[in-house]
């Protein structure tokens, strides 16, 4: 499947209509953009990575930048795309139960979830607002030699668990 046609997966529990369907619309240019921005990052971390071995073993180049580099664009990638999955269901989950409850009881349980998860994805979000603004005011930076500030992975973070908790709160409340 190509990587434009893997965009265009159809969503699920999303709103289409009212004020949640105009956020969700908002929602999907915003994941769609970070889905492909992830990609390029998982790519690029590739490359880097893979520069790393034939640099150290091959040409006898020594450097330590690439090791940052390559976290930074994975968790960037992570957090970024974790909306995106949201919106097609993306993520692990557990369907056992729904086989041996009763309707009723399994729909209780998958809006349970939905809320428990929203919860603490947006005090995920919260915390890593905290670190953000923290990384910040401390202007803070790795322990390397490279040094790259650590409000660039903070950002990733802060930011992507605060579009997957829109996210999940715009499906939980748009679920009939």
């Amino acid at each position: 499947m190509s990587a434009h046609a893997e965009l265009n997966v159809t969503q699920t529990d999303v709103p289409r209509s009212g004020i949640l369907g105009a956020v969700q619309r908002v929602l999907d240019v915003l994941n769609t953009v970070l889905a492909i921005a992830s990609s390029i990052a998982i790519a690029v971390a590739g490359c880097v990575l893979t520069w790393e071995v034939v640099g150290r073993y091959f040409l006898g180049i020594a450097s330590d930048w690439q090791d940052e580099l390559s976290t930074f664009l994975l968790v960037g990638a992570t957090f970024g795309s974790a909306a995106w999955t949201q919106a097609r269901r993306g993520h692990v989950g557990i369907d056992a139960l729904s086989m041996v409850l009763p309707e009723w009881a399994d729909r209780l349980r998958r809006r349970f979830a939905d809320l428990a998860s929203c919860v603490f994805v947006a005090f995920f979000a919260w915390k890593s607002w905290q670190l953000l603004v923290e990384a910040w005011v401390d202007d803070q930076t790795t322990p390397t030699a490279w040094g790259p500030p650590l409000w660039i992975p903070y950002a990733c973070m802060t930011f992507g668990m605060a579009l997957l908790a829109i996210q999940q709160a715009n499906q939980f409340l748009g679920r009939k």
